[in-house]
């Protein structure tokens, strides 16, 4: 297989982060839509996007796309897609789907239809009539927008999210993959210094810390596509090899994680030792408005509570309070970034934003406040 189309899913808002990277990979047929990022390569674009796109969801395999109006289209036409040369006769191969302001709306339908077509056109080229399903994974997804059928198959496995350094995480965690989209929505570089007042779990402060040392995401963990033997090992082996080449484990770095809650700093704590980042980042217990740097032109980025739940609003507004206050005295050269879904934020910080982004932390809406420092004298 010489060319592959690859689908890099991505939470909204996102997208053009996710573009960006894919063309910094050295990919240049790249197509922004609504959640996903479309593009055109070789096969071994397979393991280098899994292995370093910091914002994307999911790398899917992108097999075919039609019009589907009857179940009957969606299995001729899923029947006459080439499966046999992806999938190995022995391959585990559930189907997953999702239709949205589509005819054919029964996804638990659509489902089977498409698993029936692919096992048809598998006996075809096998010729034999049953498959045990004891192999590697690939997992098919079939997803109707408008009528319009797209069959893909996930490479991926686990979510991007997934790292493999958090294996403890606090009650509301902050996906790396908008952890990582926060940092690089700023203009934040290693010889800065940097820092996070809510630190929870850490996942800001170590996504600094890999982004720093240029530290591929996926190199610590493993993805489903592995075990496709048409990729092959060698691919993967080169993939890997780039990742290590690429890292730079000597690049110093000034990262502070601080939060009010001494467990959360302990949690923050192991889990950058889990990265390996357990001498390079730091941690304090500190309340916000304590929060002090000695660092000049860094860079602050902040998840702080939302005040969604009952009893909680006033309390953070109290603290939003504070946070402004402290911010405008002891950090005048630094940019602040926050991340929160109170629609009065600025009023409370008191000072308006110079943008403001839209994006999501999970289903919710939210809104991420970018206040801009002076920029650092040229050396």
């Amino acid at each position: 297989m010489e060319k592959v189309t690859l689908i890099a899913t991505a939470t909204m808002g996102l997208e053009a982060l996710v573009a960006r990277e894919v063309k910094d990979l050295g990919y240049e047929d790249v197509q922004v839509e609504n959640g996903k990022v479309t593009f055109t390569a070789d096969v071994s674009a397979i393991p280098r996007a899994n292995l370093w796109l910091r914002t994307a969801d999911r790398i899917k395999l992108k097999v075919g796309e039609f019009k589907a109006y009857t179940f009957d289209e969606l299995f001729e036409k899923t029947k006459a897609l080439p499966w046999a040369d992806i999938i190995p006769v022995d391959a585990e191969f559930p189907v997953i789907g999702k239709s949205v302001k589509s005819k054919l709306f029964s996804v638990s339908d659509c489902q089977a239809i498409v698993k029936k077509a692919v096992v048809e056109s598998m006996k075809k080229k096998y010729n034999q009539g049953w498959f045990d399903e004891d192999g590697p994974f690939y997992r098919i997804e079939v997803a109707l927008h408008k009528d319009v059928a797209t069959l893909t198959i996930d490479s991926s496995g686990t979510g991007l999210h997934k790292r493999g350094y958090r294996y403890l995480h606090n009650e509301a965690p902050l996906k790396e993959t908008l952890a990582a989209a926060m940092i690089m929505l700023t203009p934040w570089k290693p010889d800065r210094p940097f820092a996070d007042p809510f630190t929870g779990s850490g996942t800001i402060p170590i996504e600094a810390a890999m982004i720093g040392q240029n530290i591929a995401p996926g190199f610590n963990r493993d993805f489903a596509s592995e075990d496709w033997n048409w990729i092959g090992n060698d691919v993967w082996d080169k993939a890997r090899q780039e990742v290590e080449d690429a890292a730079n484990y000597d690049q110093p770095l000034d990262i502070l994680g601080a939060d009010i809650d001494h467990r959360s700093v302990e949690l923050a704590s192991n889990n950058a030792m889990e990265a390996g980042f357990g001498d390079l980042i730091k941690f304090k217990q500190m309340q916000v408005k304590d929060f002090r740097h000695r660092g000049e032109y860094g860079v602050l980025i902040g998840n702080p509570p939302y005040g969604e739940r009952l009893g909680e609003r006033h309390e953070v507004e109290e603290m939003y309070r504070d946070m402004g206050k402290t911010f405008n005295q002891f950090l005048e050269t630094w940019s602040i970034y926050m991340l929160t879904s109170h629609e009065g934020f600025e009023g409370l910080y008191g000072q308006k934003a110079t943008k403001k982004r839209k994006l999501y932390n999970g289903n919710l809406k939210v809104d991420y406040y970018q206040f801009f420092g002076p920029r650092p004298p040229r050396v």
